[in-house]
């Protein structure tokens, strides 16, 4: 056999039960066909851990709670950016008032804790910038805000640095049983092994017998706001809505705001803002950073294990909690292999992640000490959040590290600032072409059909 146990997709949760399975004396390989681990998550980098109480299937609502609970000691444990801040769910109506009750109740059956019904003075005392009205709120304590990329990649360079094998641009084409174990298809490659996890959603091989889950999809549009933005709210606020239309605000770990809507239906930029000022207030366009349109899944997710006496667990289904639910499934889904195979855990796991600085968070005395240890971290690129030459080399230079401005982006949050890239992408398309050993002309936003420099209209040695 090629490996233990294959996993397929390097996905959020993908990278945490390779970093499960890695404490274990197991071979393993993780087959991702994008450029980059962790695209499934959004693309602001920043996403709410639920407590469960807003959730009305009880399953998901369990997931949510359990992986609540682990995510608490795995920030610290890898140092990864998150805010506790509490949530208010408000009512508006007598109707609205009446589901809130039925949302409280339903969470404290299913114990819940931290949690209580307020009024609306109390309410406008926490949110004095809150300027939708206001009848009765659920506020649930025992919420927050975290950097879902961050997450995943320190899942999947701890795991990378405990030995899985990850295979990038590989795309799976097919599963196979055979004598022993599965015989895995790609563009590239055959390999063997005794166990598969499929953590692709919506993927569907010659060893699956179940038919593709339903999606039960909304539009989500969003609003990135400035730091300077005058309304900003201290908890996350989330109206109740009818038929999946509703609006919420969150206060991002880097200190400004996601506003956004999730509809039914497409709706206009204008829309868009029509319907967040209805929180917020007015919303002149130049405090907006940055306007994103995503997914918004409400599926459940499914943990197949039923062909576990074959080698073969597949986890299925898209789910807007998926990041807060992600601790909890890596978790079962390694239980769920170490009973099933001959392994024992490694006495030498490295349970931590490799160092990194970000220069916009160290003091004075900090960034000259990094800076005399290594002169590119005195080199600014980004002026508007503040990054270095050297980050960027980090982030290339890592385990699993950056081929892509995407991948750039969302480790170091260049481009992010208000000129959105006009100052520094060339710089960055440079410094990864020369890391990497490659034409400028290569170099890619995140695909392979989105170069960033289509010609060269001279041949200079550098831009």
């Amino acid at each position: 056999m090629d490996y233990d146990v294959i996993i397929l997709g390097g996905g959020i949760i993908g990278c945490a039960v390779a970093y499960e399975l890695s404490k274990y004396s197991l071979n393993i390989a993780l087959i991702e066909k994008d450029y980059d681990i962790a695209d499934d998550v959004a693309l602001v980098n920043s996403a709410v851990i639920y407590d469960g109480a807003e959730c009305k299937d009880t399953l998901m609502s369990k997931l949510e709670l359990s992986g609540n609970k682990l995510l608490k000691n795995i920030v610290k444990k890898f140092n990864v950016p998150f805010k506790e801040c509490g949530s208010l769910i408000i009512a508006q109506n007598d109707e609205e008032e009446k589901s809130i009750y039925e949302m409280y109740n339903r969470a404290l059956e299913r114990e819940i804790k931290d949690i209580d019904i307020l009024d609306s003075d109390k309410v406008y005392q926490m949110e004095p910038n809150l300027k939708s009205k206001v009848k009765k709120a659920l506020y649930l304590k025992d919420t927050g805000v975290i950097c879902p990329y961050d997450l995943a990649l320190s899942y999947g360079e701890i795991a990378f640095d405990n030995g899985v094998n990850f295979k990038l641009e590989e795309e799976v084409l097919d599963i196979q049983k055979v004598t022993k174990g599965y015989k895995v298809i790609t563009n590239k490659n055959k390999f063997t092994c005794n166990l598969v996890i499929n953590t692709t959603p919506g993927e569907n091989y010659s060893v699956d017998t179940n038919e593709k889950p339903s999606k039960n999809r909304c539009n989500l549009d969003y609003f990135l706001l400035e730091h300077d933005f005058e309304s900003n709210f201290n908890n996350i606020i989330t109206t109740i809505g009818k038929d999946n239309n509703k609006v919420f605000s969150v206060p991002t770990v880097q200190g400004n705001t996601i506003v956004s809507v999730i509809s039914n239906n497409r709706i206009s930029f204008n829309e868009a803002k029509k319907s967040v000022m209805y929180l917020v207030g007015e919303l002149k366009d130049n405090f907006i950073n940055n306007f994103y349109r995503w997914n918004y899944y409400n599926d459940n997710i499914i943990i197949d294990d039923s062909l576990i006496h074959e080698g073969y667990i597949k986890i299925q289904g898209k789910h807007y909690a998926e990041v807060t639910m992600t601790p909890f499934i890596a978790k079962m889904v390694c239980e769920t292999i170490v009973n099933n195979l001959n392994c024992v855990l490694k006495k030498d796991f490295i349970d931590k992640r490799r160092e990194f600085y970000k220069f916009r968070d160290l003091n004075n005395e900090e960034r000259n000490q990094i800076i005399k240890m290594n002169k590119s971290y005195g080199k600014i690129v980004c002026l508007c959040q503040k990054v270095t030459e050297g980050e960027i080399i980090d982030a290339i230079r890592r385990p699993l590290g950056a081929r892509t401005v995407e991948g750039v982006k969302r480790r170091t949050g260049v481009t992010l600032g208000g000129c959105q890239g006009a100052g520094c992408l060339d710089k960055i398309v440079s410094i990864l072409a020369r890391e990497t050993n490659k034409n400028m002309t290569e170099i890619v936003k995140d695909s392979k059909n989105s170069k960033i420099l289509r010609y060269r209209i001279k041949e200079f040695d550098s831009v």
